[in-house]
């Protein structure tokens, strides 16, 4: 397991490999009223190694936290929310592997892939999640976008929830630091990620 917050190459990816797509050329609206909302019939291919890549994120979103689907990230992958920032696959799946004990359920509504390239992958994303405590579900749109490595592992994971960006500067940053750092404990991922 590794040692919380960032660590050597770690510190470099924000940097080199996020993505800050240009939610309002890829929606085709302005930047007051980005749409993103999924409409899949709209989705561009994917070949058969990132189709696999969508559906464990998906799988994912949906609650599986398993160890087969968090293998599509790279060992010293960054995710990144409004609310999280981490920088291994170990503290990813602390994110995951909480989603099932907040969430009676959650579930992929619809995707729709705005690009692909072998580097990157940008898709709309609408999932549904419904809190142990609430009796109905809230459908959430965001645009996600998956930075690839050369072996094809997702090495930076870049969640948008609407048209404003995240900084990693302030209180957010740090906010988002020890949620990524410290979740791992209370949702107890297996060390072997």
């Amino acid at each position: 397991m590794t040692s919380p917050g960032n660590t050597g190459a770690n510190q470099q990816l924000p940097q080199a490999f996020e993505k800050r797509p240009d939610s309002s050329a890829l929606t085709g609206t302005s930047s007051k009223d980005v749409d993103y909302e999924p409409y899949p019939s709209q989705s561009v291919p994917l070949d058969e190694s990132q189709q696999q890549i969508v559906e464990s994120i998906c799988n994912l979103y949906s609650g599986s936290a398993s160890e087969s689907d968090m293998q599509v990230y790279a060992d010293s992958a960054v995710y990144d929310d409004p609310w999280s920032y981490c920088d291994t696959r170990y503290k990813i799946a602390g994110q995951w592997y909480g989603i099932p004990k907040v969430f009676a359920s959650s579930a992929t509504l619809r995707t729709q892939i705005m690009s692909a390239t072998p580097t990157e992958i940008v898709f709309k994303l609408q999932q549904e999640y419904t809190p142990r405590l609430a009796p109905t579900g809230k459908a959430v749109n965001s645009l996600v976008t998956l930075s690839l490595d050369e072996n094809g592992k997702v090495r930076y994971h870049k969640d948008m929830w609407n048209e404003k960006d995240y900084s990693h500067e302030g209180l957010g940053k740090v906010f988002k630091t020890l949620n990524g750092d410290h979740l791992t404990k209370i949702t107890k991922p297996p060390d072997s990620l």
